[in-house]
Formats: C-alpha cells, structure tokens, sequence
C-alpha cells in the first residue's frame, strides 16, 4: 500500500523504545511514534501509555523517499487536554479578593535573611 503525508491509517505496536513506538501498518511496512509525536506535553515513559500488541489509530506525518521510512504521530490526532490528565479546579497560590501585594514577603524577608546567614557561617566554619 501506498502511504501519503496526513493519512488516517490504523496499525499494530511491534516494538517500544525510549526513542518512540514502533509501528506495523500492514506486513511489510513499519512506521515510528517519535516520542515527541506520542502526547503533548512532557511524556516520561512509552510503555505505561502502549502495549506491544495495541491497535492504533495515527496520522501519517512523513514518507521519506529514498529509506522509506515512515513518521507517525499520535498527538496529532488529539487536542491537548485529550491526553493530559485532568485537574478538578485551577489552584491559585494567593487569595483574589484580599489585596495584601508584597507585604507577606516584606514580613518575613528579615527572618529569611537570618537564616540564610547563620546557615553561611555554619558553612564557613
């Protein structure tokens, strides 16, 4: 079968490496998931997200010519918030209806400073 770049195809992982997942699409042609391709954001290990076996469906990213390798992608298939987990609410390290600007830092900037040099000449000794 002939692939072209932003083809739909659907395939079976034969293979996964720290690199990207290997995948056949038919008997004789094999293609590679780049780990870049594989989600969005930071993806920390292959195999926790395929199995040797998994059927896939990826989109066609690249046909080299002359070593007739093929790219896949994963991501390209999903929105962003698809594949990364999802949070119940927004978390927000300051209160919004208190306005208290810089003044929590100005409170404790003395002790910070303190400790910091006592830990220096602990250091130095």
């Amino acid at each position: 079968m002939v692939y072209r770049i932003g083809q739909k195809v659907t395939g079976t992982v034969t293979g996964i490496q720290p690199y990207g997942v290997f995948v056949a699409l038919d008997e004789s042609v094999q293609g590679l998931i780049h780990i870049s391709e594989c989600g969005h954001g930071f993806v920390k290990a292959l195999d926790e997200q395929v199995t040797v076996g998994q059927q896939l469906e990826v989109l066609v990213l690249d046909v080299d010519e002359y070593t007739h390798k093929i790219s896949l992608s994963l991501r390209a298939l999903h929105k962003a918030q698809d594949l990364l987990p999802q949070r119940a609410k927004k978390h927000y390290w300051t209160n919004r209806r208190i306005q208290t600007g810089f003044a929590p830092i100005a409170e404790r900037l003395p002790g910070w400073t303190k400790a910091a040099i006592e830990e220096l000449n602990q250091r130095g000794k």
